[in-house]
């Protein structure tokens, strides 16, 4: 396969500007998020117009013109599964990418399984078999050999072919502009969540009273920040676990939280003291301050309709054309 290795500052702006006038776009990206808060990215591939390219960013301190590029007008941006390209790009200068098209979500929109990887798009729609060998990379390390290259490169290669089936079928059914429609609602969500605070989610704070979840929420609150501070992924700051007995003991005392079994690392010890001042603005809060408790006692009395509602639902979006998966979720 040809394409272009982009390794420098000066070879990513004469392929912005030669990328300028396509009407295609379509790219795809290799991140590890294990060892960082935020995903590191290693490598980007694109396809524009038939021109293939991959844009190592290691070397590069500053990819705004490819994230411009991107969000300029005049072009259709193809991705799959774009969750973490959508991020990249709005972390790195606000904007989305110009006419957003998943290839996921619109082979919900003609009836495929939702959601589908790519490889199994690519042999649905064109018939095709995805070459596997380097599915544990890490992409961080450098040189990449050819062989990771050329595995990478096959992450776009496909884009643009899967995009013209894709939309020539969701014409033929009507739906190109509920895809339209979705992509909108899709984006939107996408950078919500990312910067919600979804304390909720700690594991195990389920049937916690108001004022444990408080102290739930300024640990949570007060984890992000050192964890970004740190460069670190949050669980490896402070487990969820831990939150949770925290908020049970409801004390601010240090000598008593650094006796609970997993507080005596050395890291945390020398935060007991940020760690106290959190559970202690959640213990001084007034009443109507608390967070609410879920309702998980309710949605549970309603699993068994809701199965049953959702086994009609599957039998009417077979008969229309359309994946369940995007219609609504049991939990809907």
């Amino acid at each position: 396969m040809n394409y272009a290795y982009i390794d420098t500052e000066s070879s990513l702006r004469d392929f912005c500007r030669q990328a300028t006038g396509a009407e295609f776009l379509g790219f795809d990206t290799e991140f590890v998020s294990e060892h960082t808060f935020e995903p590191e990215l290693c490598l980007l591939q694109i396809a524009a117009d038939g021109e293939l390219a991959i844009i190592d960013p290691q070397p590069i301190e500053d990819l705004t013109p490819f994230w411009e590029l991107l969000a300029s007008p005049g072009h259709v941006t193809v991705v799959h599964a774009g969750r973490e390209e959508l991020l990249f790009s709005t972390r790195a200068t606000g904007q989305v990418p110009f006419q957003l098209f998943d290839l996921q979500l619109a082979a919900g929109f003609i009836g495929l399984e939702y959601p589908a990887s790519y490889g199994t798009l690519i042999h649905r729609l064109l018939g095709q078999r995805l070459a596997k060998g380097e599915t544990r990379t890490d992409w961080r390390k450098r040189p990449l050999t050819d062989s990771q290259l050329e595995y990478a490169i096959q992450d776009v290669l496909f884009l643009q072919a899967m995009y013209d089936t894709l939309l020539s079928q969701l014409d033929s059914l009507g739906r190109s502009e509920w895809l339209r429609d979705e992509m909108i609602l899709w984006q939107d969500r996408v950078v919500e969540r990312s910067q919600h605070e979804n304390w909720r989610r700690v594991s195990g704070s389920n049937g916690l009273s108001q004022r444990c979840l408080a102290i739930v929420r300024e640990l949570w609150r007060w984890r992000k920040q050192e964890a970004q501070r740190r460069n670190k992924p949050v669980k490896r700051v402070l487990r969820d676990d831990l939150i949770v007995e925290l908020a049970r003991r409801q004390t601010d005392d240090t000598n008593r939280i650094k006796a609970i079994r997993g507080m005596d690392r050395g890291d945390l010890r020398r935060c007991l003291p940020e760690i106290a001042a959190a559970i202690a603005r959640a213990l001084v809060l007034d009443d109507d301050e608390l967070p609410q408790r879920s309702h998980k006692s309710s949605q549970r009395q309603l699993a068994t309709i809701g199965q049953f509602m959702h086994m009609a639902l599957n039998g009417i979006c077979r008969s229309e054309s359309i994946s369940p998966g995007i219609v609504a979720t049991v939990d809907d």
